[in-house]
């Protein structure tokens, strides 16, 4: 059983970041970049389904310029096998993205592909869909648990409204969410090891154009203070002064 884990890098979720003066991008200076937080649970998640049976083997693959080595080494370091590196500085979409994916399971002939549901820096929820798609495999989306068995994928998924449990044929889509685990802590022989695990460097397979064009980027409005008030009577009139109550 093999499964491919794309990963995507991103600016670290917790770092605060500010657009350009002119509007024409975001000043990265100093800021810390990590795998997609979604896409590190599916790393995991593939690392535990291996711990299980050893006979899988897991390849991290991710698209992005030469930088993005970094986090297909802390991937590797989690315990993937192999890493596949498509090295392209062009600009991406989802659309993309997912018919690189596709090119690189038409080669790799994976079980399972396994990535998180959306990407922190864009939100998007959208290549995974698409890819699978483009490959005619079942999907499901939002795990919070997955079991393999005859054959099957029997996927635990988050709603609106509860949980719904899937049960697909392999090969397939699977998209992890919050509740799936929570990713390890690497330690230090991990890190030493993935330096000498395969990673191997690919060509963009496609010559597609981005379909969305990103036009200016602007900070969030800042939050007027807040007011104190001293009785409910005060605050509804507060309320409807600017115009939250009739």
């Amino acid at each position: 059983m093999k499964i491919l884990v794309p990963i995507k890098r991103v600016i670290d979720p917790y770092a605060k970041v500010k657009p350009l003066d002119d509007g024409t991008g975001l000043n990265l200076s100093g800021v810390k970049f990590e795998i997609n937080p979604f896409d590190e649970i599916a790393v995991e998640e593939a690392v535990r389904q291996k711990e299980k049976n050893p006979e899988i083997q897991i390849i991290v693959v991710s698209i992005g310029g030469p930088e993005s080595e970094e986090q297909l080494r802390k991937a590797l370091a989690m315990g993937a096998d192999e890493a596949l590196h498509v090295e392209t500085t062009d600009q991406l979409d989802p659309s993309i993205v997912a018919k690189e994916l596709t090119a690189v399971v038409k080669e790799q002939n994976p079980t399972v592909i396994l990535l998180g549901k959306q990407a922190t820096d864009n939100d998007n929820n959208q290549t995974a869909q698409m890819l699978a798609a483009q490959l005619e495999w079942p999907q499901a989306t939002f795990a919070s648990k997955i079991e393999f068995n005859d054959g099957k994928a029997n996927v635990t998924r988050e709603t609106d409204t509860g949980e719904e449990v899937l049960a697909i044929p392999l090969p397939c889509v699977i998209t992890t969410d919050l509740r799936l685990n929570e990713p390890r802590f690497i330690p230090l022989p991990g890190i030493i090891k993935a330096r000498s695990k395969p990673l191997t460097k690919l060509e963009r397979q496609t010559s597609d154009q981005p379909r969305v064009e990103v036009l200016s980027y602007t900070a969030p409005p800042t939050r007027s203070a807040g007011k104190k008030v001293a009785t409910v009577d005060e605050l509804i009139a507060e309320l409807k002064s600017k115009g939250a109550l009739a």
